[in-house]
């Protein structure tokens, strides 16, 4: 996916075009000039720091936070680096450090100071240090702050700065429209200098709302953005971008004014040409998650493609990828200039809303149902209508994907099964998002939920280096072997043109157990069909001559070789949970 530069525009009067409209006339003029200088900063600082790239086949965005590795001596950080740089090489290259600030709870998520380093992780010279290696990606956890924070402290203490920076609701109007993602109080009070108020809090009475109905906030934000871009961002994640604009009366959700904030950074950022990607974080039902690309030119170069992690669960779970390829199929892009950022794992669990439209209610509570049968958890929300229905899984995703059975099977199958569902991410259209615990081969940390009195603690382990190293330097740890066939495949992808996000996709039905996906170079020379065999069966599958276009047909993963003398149809046959990647130069 090309990265291209921006037509020249007014800057003056393009970002007072979106202020009005987000602030009105008379505030927008009052604080044009100080968004205008926020681009002339950015430049400088983008022209010193990021080099441009467009995004290829060897886009690959490992997940990881600060400390999933704990070191032996030094910081975390510097751990980090240890492991990627002895274990991991260049089969990834960005490395996206989940919220690595002081924090409060929620794993980092509850931010005290935005511009620092947690003293318990290391400093900006040990992510700068990983920067020089790897591409970044930072978090921007724009909707909420810590009550620890200093701006809600001078809040409370009435600091006239900060009086207009937290959303307070007075009486008690109804509230009954707004989207709830916990099932938590909307509202907490606070005792403050002006007496007790209650104010905004989506998460949880430690993550206050930030109140965008003030410009000062919105400007405040991007001077924290401006500074992540001068420590090496290339991708920023937009954390629960979706809730930032609260207005009574509405879900508070999606608002159009929420909208209008990502297209101003986005023509901000394009502005001061500094070539950073917006990746928007909406764990809701496909087609609102989709919204974020705006017109394909104005908003997220990037969102998270929540509904196949579910997908792929159900998949696994059946037996079946009817439900899977038929989502594939109408994928949407509006443009070339964005694509999705494809994952199964991360430091939450696996959102169940995406797939609100897409599995029946009784699928999705049998998901649910699978999961705490395999040692997981499922948090569920209420309803408008006061019923429950199941909102997240809370499991390993190498744990999730087990029958349940008694039998243990070997681990070379468990390995197998896995990687056969990790290929899903890779052979996809999109940037591949890899989770640290799938990369390694994690189990569920049963222990986890207990010690932090959180569910989704299930699969955040925090490993000590040198046990890492003794399960990753033994040949027979489940570990080495997931970790080597990720390796071999990650190597493979990313020397091939047609996994680039620009390359054509097409989803082929040829077998009910084995999805296949067809990704052809941007100039037709070559193409590959991907196909994973999601279940424990052999099957065999028919793929048809028009599908095929050369005469020497090469199995990357294999190296297994088809000679299809006047390009006829092709039968391949997969063992259990075998992926095989066809490639064909085109005659």
């Amino acid at each position: 996916m090309a990265r291209k530069s921006p037509p020249p525009i007014d800057n003056s009067h393009d970002i007072l075009e979106d202020l009005t409209a987000i602030y009105g006339q008379t505030s927008a003029n009052t604080y044009l000039k100080q968004f205008t200088q926020l681009v002339t900063e950015l430049q400088t600082a983008a022209s010193a720091t990021l080099p441009e790239k467009d995004l290829d086949e060897q886009d690959v965005i490992l997940i990881t936070y600060g400390d999933s590795i704990l070191p032996e001596s030094d910081t975390p950080l510097q751990a980090l680096a240890q492991f990627l740089n002895e274990f991991i090489g260049n089969a990834v290259n960005t490395i996206h450090i989940l919220p690595f600030c002081p924090f409060s709870s929620d794993d980092g998520f509850s931010v005290i100071d935005y511009l620092q380093v947690d003293k318990n992780l290391g400093n900006w010279k040990d992510i700068e240090s990983i920067g020089t290696t790897y591409q970044l990606m930072f978090d921007l956890v724009a909707n909420h702050i810590s009550q620890e924070s200093s701006w809600f402290k001078k809040y409370l203490t009435g600091d006239s700065t900060y009086q207009e920076y937290f959303v307070e609701v007075e009486d008690n109007p109804d509230l009954s429209q707004v989207f709830r993602p916990r099932d938590l109080p909307l509202l907490t009070e606070f005792q403050t200098s002006r007496g007790a108020k209650k104010l905004w809090t989506t998460f949880s009475d430690d993550q206050i709302d930030l109140n965008y109905a003030n410009p000062e906030v919105l400007l405040s934000i991007l001077m924290i953005l401006k500074r992540y871009i001068i420590e090496g961002a290339s991708f920023i994640r937009l954390d629960a971008i979706a809730f930032i604009w609260k207005e009574i009366g509405t879900r508070c959700l999606h608002h159009p004014n929420t909208h209008r904030i990502i297209r101003l950074i986005r023509k901000i950022l394009e502005a001061a040409e500094t070539g950073v990607h917006l990746i928007t974080e909406t764990n809701v039902p496909h087609q609102e998650n989709i919204s974020y690309f705006g017109n394909g030119f104005n908003e997220a170069t990037m969102v998270y493609n929540f509904s196949l992690p579910p997908l792929t669960l159900h998949a696994f779970m059946t037996g079946s990828v009817s439900h899977l390829s038929n989502w594939a199929a109408n994928l949407e892009f509006p443009s070339e200039q964005v694509t999705y950022f494809n994952f199964l794992a991360s430091h939450d669990g696996v959102g169940l809303m995406p797939v609100t439209n897409l599995l029946p209610p009784d699928e999705i509570e049998s998901l649910a149902d699978k999961i705490v049968e395999l040692g997981g958890f499922v948090s569920r929300r209420t309803t408008s209508d006061g019923s429950t229905v199941p909102y997240e899984l809370n499991c390993s995703f190498l744990d999730a994907l087990k029958s349940g059975s008694k039998e243990e099977i070997p681990i070379d199958q468990e390995a197998q099964r896995f990687i056969a569902s990790q290929s899903l991410i890779l052979a996809l259209k999109g940037v591949p998002g890899i989770y640290i615990h799938s990369l390694i081969g994690s189990g569920n940390w049963t222990e986890g939920p207990d010690i932090t009195g959180m569910p989704r603690s299930i699969n955040r382990k925090k490993i000590p280096m040198k046990l890492l190293k003794k399960e990753l330097q033994s040949d027979t740890s489940l570990r080495k072997i997931v970790l080597d066939k990720y390796l071999k495949i990650l190597h493979i992808r990313r020397n091939q043109q047609s996994f680039c996000p620009s390359a054509k996709q097409d989803i082929l039905s040829l077998h009910d157990s084995i999805f296949v996906v067809k990704r052809t170079q941007i100039d037709n020379c070559a193409s590959i069909i991907c196909m994973t065999n999601i279940s424990g069966e052999k099957a065999s599958v028919l793929i048809p001559s028009s599908k095929i276009r050369g005469m020497k047909i090469e199995d990357l993963i294999s190296g297994t070789r088809y000679n299809n003398q006047g390009s006829k149809s092709l039968t391949i046959t997969l063992q259990p949970y075998q992926v095989v990647w066809l490639y064909q130069e085109h005659i």
